[in-house]
């Protein structure tokens, strides 16, 4: 792969954070986001469908576009229903953080598309409100 054959791929389903653990004793830590796992499966899924090569070595610059579902609330009721308000937000500001998204999104990567997040030099992270819930990936090798 070189830099002018970038991997593109989309997960489909409401990205979950990662990061946080918690230690539920004889020295097991799990990731205290139960639905991190299922969404980390995913993420490996699609990236394994949309690339099939030896892991990318070098450095790697990675785009990540995170869209999450609104809240009922940012929409009206009744003969307004599914219409969103002048009040909602354009913006998604609340949690969870576009880097704890990232970091179980990196993770699963992690001996599917690359030996090591170090790869990772530039990453281009956003998140917004948008549906289908989703991640739109871009990887490129750097030369």
């Amino acid at each position: 792969m070189n830099s002018s054959s970038p991997i593109r791929f989309t997960v489909i389903g409401v990205p979950q954070p990662g990061g946080s653990k918690r230690h539920v004793g004889n020295g097991v830590i799990i990731d205290a986001n139960r639905k991190a796992k299922p969404w980390k499966s995913a993420v490996a899924a699609f990236a394994c469908a949309a690339y099939s090569g030896p892991l990318l070595t070098g450095a790697l610059e990675v785009s990540a576009r995170f869209y999450l579902p609104r809240p009922k609330g940012h929409y009206g009721t009744g003969r307004n229903e599914g219409v969103l308000k002048a009040s909602a937000p354009r913006d998604h500001t609340k949690k969870p953080d576009t880097t704890k998204l990232w970091r179980s999104t990196e993770d699963a990567l992690k001996g599917v598309l690359w030996r090591d997040d170090s790869q990772v030099v530039m990453s281009t992270l956003s998140k917004q409100y948008g549906e289908p819930a989703r991640v739109e990936i871009e990887v490129i090798t750097r030369r």
